[in-house]
Parts: structure tokens; C-alpha cells; sequence
């Protein structure tokens, strides 16, 4: 059995989590501001930058299928330091690729460990931290969106313009070595899992044969759909029909960020007390205004941009928090981490399908004008009011692994 933590041990796990989820987040992040200075470094359009960026997110789909089949065999420790390794080697590759081929090759394995970074720190959350205080741990762990788009995201974009696109993959190289070094000395060993099906696909059919555990993935996907078809065009869109020049973008994260990392952990908060379904459900109905007017935007003044972009920063990142609680709650706790895996699946399918979806539907002209994100906007907003109807029916678990 899992032994309880003790208050700081606890905020040090969380902490090191949090690092981890900064340098994975950071990693995926950074393609989105960076979509116009790829577009011209490579001479692509808009539909092959959708699927760099998908690319990811289905390589990430590819390895929460293969995490399933081992991920609960292992030490929760051993294993996600190992990850971290690799995901660093693979950002690092990132950083080295030559051109559009290798660069699409190297950021599918990124996401490929990446995918498992993530399941695996909420894998952990569920695993450690009770369920009375799971969302406002997730809000912890959560912070790490907003302080990557605070500095992770300001500064990979002054790398960029100083150093060139290749920089801001070494930080992110940079940043694993750090988190494998501190996790080392202060993330502790969680064995209380240990003991599940002996048959690699076992767990992985014990997940899926529960009809509680398929609502919690469908809805997982619903989420992340979204929200996915509209973020990865958002930079693009802001240069392009709002007038928002290149060199302002890395405010519109600073104040996005700054805006997430206060409200991060009191949605998580109020989640706890006032039930996670219920405050998901208030968050889901708010977030379909930024949805509208971040899609339908026009020429904007820096600050009315900010004001559409900083809320849907704040309602769609927060609306992730009590969902992830959720999720995270409608595993059977001893195969969580199969479960978590086989959402990291999931999700990253929805995170695929979504952004190519979103490429297919809009066009770019040549002077950088998109066509067609109304659109898109219509299609997130679907996908919202289905996750918000769905999630009634997904029953949580409240007991720890072991």
C-alpha cells in the first residue's frame, strides 16, 4: 500500500510534477507562437504546419496504446524519470533537425514520450494525493500552463528571434536534464499498484471492458477537442486578421499566463469544495463566449485582443482542472496507470484530429489573412456542449491504489 505523504513531501512531489508538466507543456506550446516563423523558415502553409503539430499528438496517441501494456509493471519513480530522459533526447533532436522532413520526424518522437509524461504525472497525482484534495493538486500541476505561458513561452520566442527556432527545443532539453536531477533526490517511490494482470494486454482490456472507464475517455476526448481545434491557430490568427504584430505575441502569453496562474489554483479549490462535476460544468458553459469571440475576432485594438485572448486562456485551461479530477477519479485505482495511459491515447487522438481538422478548415492567403476559423470556433463549441451533457454520467472512485 501506498504510504500517505506528509505535508511537505507532498508539496515537493507536486513541485517536481509541476517542473516536469512546465518542460512537456513548453514542448508542445512553443509550435503555436512559432507557427508564423516555421511557415516561412520551411515555406509550408497552414495545413502542413497543422500536421507538424499533430504530428505530436498522434505520435503521443501511438505510445499511451504502448504504455498500457507496461506502465503499471513498473515503479511510478523509475519510470517517469526514465521518460523524462527520453523525451529530453528527443527535444534535443528536435533542435538539431535540418529541415521540414526531420523536424516532423523528430517532433513525433517527442510526443511519443511526451504522451507518456503525460499520463504518467497524472497518474501519480491520482496514485498520492487523496481524493479531497485531488483537484486542487491538479491545480498545482496545472500552474505549469501558465508559467510556461508567463516566461516558458516570452522567452522561447526571444530565443527564437535572437537565435533562431532552433533554440527554444535546447531549453526544453535543458529543462528535462534539471527535472531528472531534482526528481532523483525528492519525488518518492509509489508502489502500491504493483500487482496487476500479468498478461501485458490484460489491464489494458480490463480498462477498457468497464463502461465507466470508456464514458471518462469519450468525455477525456471531447475536452481536448474543444479546445484543440482553435489553440494551435490562435498565434496565426492574431498576426493575421487582428493586427497584432509578431513582436506583441509574447505579451499576449505573459498576460494570458499571469491571468491562469492565479486562477489555476482557485478553480482547484473550489472544485474540492464545491463538487468537480458541478464547478466543470460552470467553467464549460464560460468558455463558449472566448470560444466565439477569439474565432470571430476582427481588427482589434492590442488590449480588446487581450481581453478575448487572456479569458480564453483562463476558461479553457480552467475548464482542463476539474475535468482532469474527473478523469483521473474514474479509474479503477489499481489500474490507474493503464487507464491514464490509454487517455493519453485518447486525448492526443482528439489533440490530432482536432488540429488537422482546424487546418483543413482554414485557409491562409498570401498576406497572412485566415479564412474559415468562424468556422472552427462552431465545431469547439459543439464539442463543449457534448462534454458538458456527458459528464453526468461518469461515477468517481475516492479511494487510493493498494
Amino acid at each position: 500500500m501506498t504510504t500517505e505523504l506528509t505535508p511537505r513531501n507532498e508539496r515537493l512531489l507536486l513541485l517536481v510534477l509541476a517542473a516536469i508538466q512546465f518542460g512537456h507543456i513548453l514542448d508542445f506550446m512553443i509550435m503555436m507562437p512559432l507557427g508564423p516563423i516555421l511557415m516561412r523558415a520551411f515555406a509550408i502553409n497552414a495545413g502542413e504546419f497543422g500536421f507538424l503539430v499533430a504530428s505530436y499528438s498522434f505520435s503521443a496517441a501511438a505510445a499511451g496504446l504502448l504504455g498500457a501494456t507496461f506502465v503499471d509493471r513498473f515503479e511510478r519513480k523509475r519510470l517517469l524519470l526514465v521518460v523524462v530522459a527520453l523525451f529530453g533526447l528527443a527535444t534535443l533532436a528536435c533542435a538539431l533537425a535540418p529541415g521540414y522532413a526531420t523536424l516532423l520526424v523528430a517532433r513525433g518522437l517527442a510526443g511519443t514520450f511526451g504522451g507518456l509524461l503525460g499520463a504518467l504525472v497524472q497518474t501519480m497525482i491520482g496514485d498520492a494525493i487523496p481524493f479531497a484534495r485531488r483537484a486542487q493538486a491538479t491545480g498545482v500541476v496545472a500552474s505549469a500552463f501558465s508559467i510556461s505561458t508567463i516566461a516558458g513561452v516570452p522567452l522561447s520566442l526571444w530565443l527564437a528571434n535572437h537565435l533562431g527556432w532552433h533554440a527554444p527545443f535546447v531549453l526544453v532539453a535543458a529543462i528535462a536534464a534539471v527535472c531528472i536531477g531534482v526528481g532523483r533526490r525528492c519525488l518518492p517511490e509509489l508502489h502500491g499498484h504493483l500487482g496487476a494482470p500479468a498478461h501485458p494486454l490484460a489491464a489494458a482490456g480490463e480498462v477498457l471492458k468497464e463502461g465507466n472507464h470508456r464514458r471518462a475517455l469519450l468525455f477525456s476526448a471531447l475536452v481536448i477537442f474543444s479546445g484543440f481545434t482553435v489553440i494551435p491557430y490562435i498565434t496565426i490568427q492574431a498576426v493575421g486578421n487582428v493586427g497584432i504584430a509578431q513582436s506583441e505575441i509574447p505579451l499576449v502569453y505573459l498576460v494570458g499566463g499571469a491571468a491562469t496562474f492565479f486562477s489555476a489554483r482557485a478553480i482547484g479549490r473550489w472544485a474540492d469544495r464545491r463538487g468537480k462535476v458541478a464547478v466543470y460544468r460552470w467553467l464549460a458553459l464560460a468558455a463558449l463566449l472566448p470560444l466565439l469571440l477569439v474565432t470571430h475576432a476582427g481588427q482589434l485594438p492590442l488590449w480588446g485582443w487581450l481581453v478575448c485572448s487572456t479569458s480564453f486562456f483562463v476558461l479553457i485551461s480552467g475548464r482542463m482542472i476539474p475535468a482532469m479530477a474527473i478523469v483521473t477519479s474514474a479509474a479503477q485505482p489499481r489500474l490507474r496507470g493503464t487507464f491514464m495511459s490509454l487517455n493519453g491515447t485518447v486525448q492526443a487522438l482528439a489533440m490530432g484530429l482536432a488540429t488537422t481538422l482546424g487546418g483543413a478548415l482554414i485557409e491562409v492567403d498570401a498576406a497572412g489573412h485566415l479564412s474559415g476559423y468562424p468556422l472552427v470556433g462552431y465545431v469547439a463549441m459543439a464539442a463543449n456542449l457534448l462534454a458538458f451533457a456527458w459528464v453526468a454520467r461518469i461515477v468517481m472512485h475516492t479511494r487510493a491504489a493498494g
